[in-house]
């Protein structure tokens, strides 16, 4: 506590404090921005970061992540466009809000449960971290494999659209795409073909951009009608009496955020929507649920933005990110020459306490600038055709796949799979478990091979020690429970009973 609050402090200047409202504003605007999400958005700064020096970077990357979950909420409530898939749940009862007139009332309590949920989420991300990044000193390469492989899994199981089996084949073609070049261990080509563009591997911001910019690029100019956007109410009064007499709500959600963001891959919108569902469950009147009830405003913004800090913890403790922006700022990290995993804390125990602060600042930063300039976002910036953003956007993909290496082949390579993107789009096979594959990817293949060889072959080497076994269980209950393998089984041997006993 004392090393945060020191940090809080020596971060108090001029220079870092234009970098917290400067990388929160971006954040707040390309979230309220439909098609402008929070991995694109990391995404695109990252290419622009790149030559900051490392602490000024990941200030502006962290502040923007929070700003962006924030953003999301402006669109959800008064125009019923969720401005990023973590503020979907909040748009069922933020617009009926709106449209009953109290768009006001809403997006304050979007700002102050924002806020609350932010900062609940720093103080497990403080508390959690180091204990978490102690543990993981017990683990080997099998158990680091396994939580990759879990978190490809999770996302997959979570992010398929209509069958979780097209998240898995994202999440491994993802994991293929991460093995192109020289492996780690004996410096072999591999999936090369010769190029030596590709000996050093596939960089991963491109990629990111041509995944996630490209598709919403071209969805966007191939509509042929702009969608309407109806009248805008932009006084935001927020009901802090809302949250004192719900703090049972908010703890409940704040928990269910922290919770899922721990879990690799998984993500703000699932958090969300998790605490949607619960606040509907534990609910004295779930029937206003959809209709416009604060409750459900309160827990999906509460959870998804205490998300944020969940997602981080595993990011540091482990080096596995909790979300799929995580795992873009997970890239950005490798790009400005850190290295989170269980080392992290001990060699450069300094950045816990730094990010910690980074993210305080920027919960405050929404607050502030979420009074001050709400209106002015919402009138000249929400309301421009998607389309004018669109034509913004294509070029930054492109400048900023350039700008990293300065080689038109990684302008290549963001163009293509920008085209791969977009056609998976179409068929619903999601992004988000292949951006996670590509993260994971060289963790995963590292420590599977050492596990391999260390075992000489041996198969048991993933059930021969106990964490190792609930990583196992675990996946393969992910898998059962997809294909309702259980409710099968309970089927079966209930029919069998009955054939045993007599009539």
């Amino acid at each position: 506590m004392l090393a945060l609050i020191g940090a809080i402090y020596d971060m108090a200047t001029l220079w870092n404090l234009w970098l917290v409202f400067a990388g929160t504003l971006i954040g707040i605007i390309g979230g309220a921005l439909p098609g402008i999400t929070t991995t694109l958005g990391i995404a695109l700064l990252t290419s622009i970061t790149f030559s900051m020096p490392t602490a000024d970077a990941l200030l502006m990357l962290m502040c923007l992540y929070v700003g962006s979950v924030y953003g999301g909420s402006m669109t959800a409530v008064t125009i019923n466009i969720p401005g990023t898939p973590a503020s979907a749940a909040t748009a069922l009862d933020g617009y009926p809000l709106a449209c009953r007139g109290e768009a006001g009332p809403a997006l304050g309590l979007a700002r102050v449960g924002s806020f609350i949920g932010s900062i609940l989420g720093i103080f497990c991300l403080a508390g959690i971290t180091p204990l978490l990044s102690a543990v993981s000193l017990r683990f080997s390469s099998v158990e680091f494999f396994l939580f990759a492989l879990l978190g490809v899994v999770a996302c997959g199981s979570l992010y398929g659209e209509d069958l979780a089996v097209k998240g898995w084949i994202m999440g491994f073609l993802g994991l293929l795409t991460a093995t192109v070049g020289l492996d780690e261990i004996h410096a072999y080509p591999r999936y090369a073909f010769g190029n030596a563009n590709l000996m050093g591997g596939i960089a991963f911001i491109p990629v990111m951009i041509g995944m996630f910019g490209i598709p919403e690029v071209i969805s966007i100019l191939s509509r042929r009608v702009e969608p309407e956007t109806p009248p805008i109410n932009v006084a935001v009064t927020p009901k802090y009496r809302e949250f004192i007499i719900r703090l049972r709500l908010v703890l409940q959600s704040a928990a269910i955020g922290v919770g899922i963001g721990i879990i690799p891959g998984v993500g703000e919108d699932v958090a969300s929507w998790t605490a949607y569902a619960a606040a509907k469950r534990t609910s004295k009147h779930p029937e206003e649920f959809g209709k416009g009830s604060y409750e459900g405003l309160i827990a999906s913004e509460v959870a998804n933005n205490s998300c944020v800090g969940g997602a981080i913890i595993p990011l540091l403790a482990l080096g596995i990110p909790g979300s799929a922006p995580a795992a873009i700022l997970l890239g950005a990290m490798f790009l400005h020459g850190l290295r989170p995993g269980p080392l992290f804390l001990i060699e450069q125990p300094e950045y816990l306490s730094y990010v910690s602060s980074a993210l305080i600042y920027a919960s405050c930063a929404i607050l502030i600038l979420g009074l001050v300039i709400s209106r002015w976002i919402l009138i000249y910036i929400v309301r421009l055709p998607q389309k004018v953003m669109m034509a913004v956007v294509a070029p930054l993909c492109v400048v900023g796949s350039y700008s990293l290496n300065l080689s038109m082949f990684d302008v290549t390579m963001m163009l293509g799979f920008g085209v791969f993107g977009t056609i998976m789009r179409h068929y619903k096979y999601p992004a988000a478990p292949f951006v996670l594959g590509m993260v994971l990817g060289p963790m995963a293949d590292g420590n599977l091979r050492r596990a391999i060889m260390l075992s000489n072959g041996n198969p048991l080497v993933f059930v021969s020690r106990p964490a190792a076994l609930v990583l196992t269980v675990i996946i393969v209950l992910f898998l059962a429970m997809q294909f309702n393998l259980p409710q099968v089984l309970y089927g079966r041997i209930k029919r069998s009973i009955k054939q045993l006993l007599p009539a």
